[in-house]
């Protein structure tokens, strides 16, 4: 691959997930403060799947038939700004409606959701052998995910309005990089679109293949526990006080390891076993998370995040490269377009729900009362803070300020130990153990009915589109 391209294509998978790993790892740690509460911030995290169910509508037609790819993701993302934008001047007034910025924040994710799939397709198609040459360039989005982890940690911004900011800034960047430098990247065809391609039904003939038929289902459900994850280890890694973001991030590091020795492990083992290694990780990752958060063992909830590594690389990105190989050319944009519809769109939403839903009934009093007063400590902080820009303004005496500096630092200790309590307080072992049991579940339906693909290349008759 000629190495303008190379490293066009390496910035761009890198601003595409600083975009999303800016916000979503530590957004169920902000919300609260500006009065989310649970259902709510359910809500929030439902908005990317969602998103990702009307996503092909966009990406199947626009990216395989009517404008050049880079375009199209340049004003997804200039659009996807001004929504977040949006967002954070709704979050900035003096009494923020959850309602309005859930649906700014919607606009957001409609708008970034059919870049992932985007993103993808312009890549592929700059490629000369996409087996080999993905890994090498997907693995920058991990380092961006990984980036902007430390600079949320560096900056302290864990719980704080920056993490959308800094979303929305990139989202600006990467806008404006698509139109000026990425490759031009022009649609298959241009012949007339009919409504079946609008609608990205002419990938659904993939469906006839017993095997990816099993490959989709198992994507599908596996996605439902995966929900848990983005949803919910970040209050487990708030409750062993680390920081949220960072060790998150854990997981980025350890895929960027797996992603380098990916081609060796697909070539030596296949399709089929990759996908198994991958969901086995799933299912030990949430027990280890039943456990760890349940005894408060710091390793166990490490080492769980670091599996993050096998459970995407080993799925998610084999998955992404057994569709490219058996999908006409023709139809590839669409193909994927369907792949995230029922991973991240279908599967996530449900598991979304699901998730809101164990974590409510696994939730006892204790811990509801708990939230309450954290809720109340937060209002006497914001009063102080507010306090002390006043008497800042009004040039109050250095000693003045610095005595209630000392307050505001006593009020944010005494709030943190009222929300380990709480976190302490939530039964952890049922609301891990439920996905542990359905990873396990869905890899042993995998074992049983996929079989290995009859070839491991891709025919000629679909290569030729």
């Amino acid at each position: 691959m000629n190495l303008t391209v190379r490293v066009l294509l390496s910035a761009m998978m890198l601003l595409q997930f600083v975009i999303w790993g800016a916000w979503y790892s530590v957004a169920s740690i902000y919300l609260p403060r500006i009065g989310f509460d649970s259902a709510e911030i359910a809500w929030v995290y439902s908005l990317i799947p969602i998103s990702c169910i009307l996503a092909p509508l966009i990406v199947g037609t626009i990216a395989d038939r009517l404008f050049p790819v880079q375009r199209v993701l340049g004003f997804m993302h200039f659009l996807g700004a001004a929504f977040m934008f949006l967002a954070i001047w709704l979050m900035s007034v003096e009494s923020p409606s959850p309602v309005w910025i859930i649906w700014a924040l919607f606009g957001h994710t409609l708008c970034y959701a059919p870049t992932i799939s985007l993103a993808y397709i312009l890549a592929m198609r700059n490629m000369a052998d996409p087996e080999q040459d993905y890994p090498s360039i997907r693995v920058f989005g991990t380092i961006g995910w990984i980036l902007v982890a430390l600079g949320v940690w560096v900056g302290g911004w864990d719980d704080k309005i920056e993490i959308f900011y800094l979303a929305g800034i990139v989202s600006l960047v990467l806008g404006l990089f698509s139109f000026l430098w990425l490759p031009h990247t022009p649609p298959v065809k241009k012949e007339k679109v009919s409504v079946r391609e609008s609608l990205g039904l002419d990938a659904l003939v993939l469906l006839e293949d017993r095997n990816y038929l099993v490959f989709i289902i198992s994507s599908f459900l596996l996605c439902i526990p995966l929900a848990f994850y983005f949803q919910l280890t970040g209050p487990i890694i708030e409750m062993i006080d680390l920081p949220v973001a960072w060790t998150m991030s854990y997981g980025q590091m350890a895929e960027i390891v797996f992603m380098v020795v990916m081609p060796f492990f697909l070539l030596r083992f296949g399709v089929k076993w990759m996908l198994i290694v991958g969901m086995a990780a799933w299912a030990l990752r949430y027990v280890l998370f039943a456990v760890g958060a349940t005894e408060l063992v710091v390793w166990m909830i490490v080492a769980g995040v670091l599996l993050h590594g096998i459970c995407y690389d080993f799925f998610f990105v084999t998955g992404q490269i057994y569709t490219d190989r058996i999908a006409p050319k023709h139809i590839r944009g669409q193909a994927q377009g369907l792949l995230l519809l029922f991973t991240v769109g279908l599967g996530m939403f449900f598991g979304a729900l699901l998730a809101g839903n164990v974590m409510a009934r696994y939730t006892p009093q204790e811990s509801l009362d708990l939230r309450l007063q954290v809720a109340d400590k937060q209002a006497e902080v914001n009063a102080a803070e507010q306090w002390l820009e006043e008497a800042e303004a009004q040039q109050a005496g250095e000693e003045v300020i610095r005595e209630r500096n000392t307050a505001i630092d006593e009020l944010n200790q005494e709030r943190k130990e009222l929300r380990l309590a709480e976190l302490k307080a939530v039964d952890w072992r049922w609301i891990w153990g439920i996905p542990a049991a359905l990873a396990g579940f869905v890899m042993v339906v995998f074992i049983v009915f996929f079989r290995n693909p009859e070839t491991e290349k891709r025919p000629e008759s679909q290569t030729a589109g």
